[in-house]
């Protein structure tokens, strides 16, 4: 099966894009997160693959914003001499696509029709690739986890890439066939040492029926035990319910008290406010009174002023002489001196009712800030107080709401303890409802599995009495076919171990070639050959004039870890059922000596063979003179483009 071509729709970071691929060796490169990886990750996928490296679900790799993905493979059919790769189809491409969609389904179809995943699987074991099998593709990090693999998953893991898994199968069956031999022979010698091997066989019959007794029993207890447990989960609810009433009255009278005190509080701040407010006015009028007196001595020094002036005048000689006639005499009261005494008088006077009045203005003043703190405090107080009534209000409602659902809980409490009682009385229950329905269901599966135990024992041990003849007989024919049987095991797992060895001794000279190259040494091995159910494959490798050692994921360095690895799967690519292979960022860890042979020794192992081999590597690897289709990869915005193939 070599593929022509990949079509990605809405495929990761692809929207879309056609990928032609040639006969020999393809090389994907491109820059980090271009999306080399995602190219063979589609391969994969379309050939079947349900979980990836990437992404456990499948509908993770759908390009974002997007809900359905398409990858079509265009597989090569032509005819090869006079048939073709798969004859059903008389075409020279075959087209596989597989869709994946955002709410988690998917399908697979072949030439435009639907198929289920099995149909795929047939057609892709007659080609011979398996896309679970590393050996064929290769993933990202894949190639040191194989160093990571047992030497039993390597061998097998060998032996399903090269079609060498009949071999196993064939042993395994011979295997099979023994033990059912065996067994059967056992049972038969058994029978025959005695006729109580039959009353011992249907004495556990009888011990089978006293356990179905039991479980029946144990199932009733389980049941009595179940409605007392979910009376004491009622019970339980119930109590959480009283607890949560209990709390929300202790709200409820913290509340109330809150509000006492704050009432309390609220008409000491009023009452204060009130005799702020009297003090207030009495030393308004007190004010009013000293302002009034103010004004009066006021007048009455403006108006002494103006009378001294009048004085004056009149008792100005010139002023006399012009008038003619004498002023008649002035009062005794309009004296000069006894205004200026009147004068002095109101002025000290009024100094002390200006100094009076000050002290009134501070004292006033002192009382208003007072009254405005009052006020504050009271309004904070009734502010209090209405944040107190809206709690009460919560309070008093979710008294109500949880005396409603105390009620509906202790009348399921009720309901659950009559019907517990029809079970019996009560019992101290340690388990949940959960556990114990799950004891139940468990108990359910073993009474299953026990409903062909039957209580006609006796007549079952008469007519097995009569069968002794024949299975004398029978005991003799069995240990024939045991004899031929142990002589099939041999033979096959002889026949295993030779066509292995055989393999593995091709492998290992191509394998010692390529490390040569490398300047290192190494061994491909079969280990516990003897026992096909140990055995494995062991790679050995050394570098720098070092001995060669178990290659795994501690001794060797990253490098040559993977020149080791890369070393055996080209010495095995000869042997390899699959025409596709693909590996991905195998030289990453490489020195660029390493990363040139390998490549070298990867296009001519591929050359002559009616192989493909696709290689993802992020360095721009020129293959100077050799054949090798090149597809530079790129992300351009968020979507991978294929810029250029040569």
């Amino acid at each position: 099966m070599l593929i022509q071509e990949v079509i990605l729709e809405n495929f990761m970071s692809y929207e879309y894009a056609r990928v032609p691929f040639k006969h020999g060796v393809n090389v994907i490169c491109g820059p980090n997160g271009s999306g080399k990886s995602s190219l063979l990750l589609a391969i994969s996928v379309a050939l079947g693959q349900s979980y990836t490296e990437r992404s456990k679900k499948l509908s993770d790799l759908i390009r974002w914003g997007k809900d359905q993905a398409r990858v079509t493979l265009i597989l090569d059919n032509t005819r090869k001499g006079k048939s073709r790769p798969v004859q059903k189809i008389n075409k020279d491409q075959i087209f596989l696509t597989r869709v994946l969609r955002r709410d988690g389904q998917y399908w697979f179809e072949l030439e435009n029709r639907a198929v289920t995943k099995q149909d795929v699987e047939r057609l892709l074991d007659k080609l011979g690739v398996d896309p679970d099998n590393m050996l064929i593709i290769m993933h990202q990090n894949m190639v040191e986890q194989f160093t990571v693999l047992s030497t039993q998953e390597k061998l097998r893991m060998v032996e399903a890439a090269v079609g060498l898994e009949p071999y196993r199968e064939n042993v395994l069956q011979a295997q099979k066939k023994l033990t059912r031999i065996l067994s059967q022979e056992e049972s038969v010698s058994k029978l025959l040492e005695s006729a109580e091997q039959t009353l011992n066989y249907w004495r556990e019959q009888y011990d089978r029926f006293q356990e179905k007794k039991q479980l029946q029993t144990k199932r009733r207890f389980l049941e009595r035990e179940l409605a007392w447990a979910e009376v004491t989960r009622k019970e339980e609810a119930v109590k959480d319910l009283e607890e949560e009433m209990k709390r929300e009255k202790d709200v409820f009278e913290q509340i109330e008290e809150e509000t006492r005190k704050v009432e309390e509080q609220l008409q000491v701040q009023q009452n204060t406010l009130e005799e702020l407010k009297k003090e207030w006015k009495t030393l308004f009028d007190e004010r009013l009174n000293l302002e009034c007196e103010k004004a009066r001595n006021e007048s009455t020094i403006v108006l002494c002023e103006q009378l001294l002036k009048e004085i004056t005048m009149l008792e100005n000689p010139h002023l006399q002489a012009i008038m003619k006639e004498p002023l008649p005499m002035q009062p005794k009261l309009l004296k000069s001196e006894n205004l200026k005494e009147l004068m002095q008088n109101s002025a000290g006077h009024l100094s002390k009712l200006n100094t009076k009045i000050t002290e009134i203005q501070l004292k006033t003043k002192s009382l208003e800030e007072e009254t405005e703190k009052a006020s504050n405090q009271i309004l904070d107080s009734r502010i209090k107080l209405a944040l107190l009534q809206y709690r009460k209000e919560n309070a008093i409602n979710n008294l109500k709401r949880f005396e409603n659902e105390l009620k509906t809980a202790r009348i399921h409490l009720n309901e659950a303890i009559e019907k517990a009682e029809q079970t019996g009385s009560r019992i101290a229950v340690m388990k949940g409802v959960s556990e114990i329905l799950d004891e139940i269901r468990v108990t359910d599966g073993h009474l299953a599995a026990l409903t062909d135990v039957s209580e006609d024992i006796e007549r079952m041990y008469e007519s097995y009495s009569k069968l002794y003849l024949e299975l004398k007989e029978k005991a003799q024919l069995v240990a024939e076919n045991r004899e031929k049987a142990l002589e099939e095991v041999k033979t096959r797992m002889q026949a295993w171990r030779t066509v292995i060895q055989n393999l593995l001794d091709r492998v290992n000279l191509e394998y010692q070639k390529i490390l040569a190259q490398a300047q290192a040494v190494g061994e491909v091995r079969l280990a516990n050959g003897h026992d096909m159910e140990v055995a494995g494959l062991e790679i050995l490798v050394g570098f720098k004039g070092g001995k060669p050692v178990l290659l795994d994921a501690y001794t060797q360095s990253g490098g040559e870890r993977t020149t080791a690895t890369m070393s055996f799967l080209l010495a095995l690519q000869q042997h390899v059922r699959s025409p596709f292979r693909a590996v991905d960022e195998y030289d990453i860890h490489m020195d660029p000596k390493n990363r040139e042979l390998i490549a070298k020794m990867l296009i001519s192992t591929v050359k002559d063979a009616d192989a493909q081999y696709i290689v993802i590597t992020p360095s721009q690897i020129t293959f100077a003179e050799e054949e090798a289709n090149i597809i530079t990869v790129q992300n351009i915005e968020g979507k991978s483009i294929i810029r250029e193939v040569a």
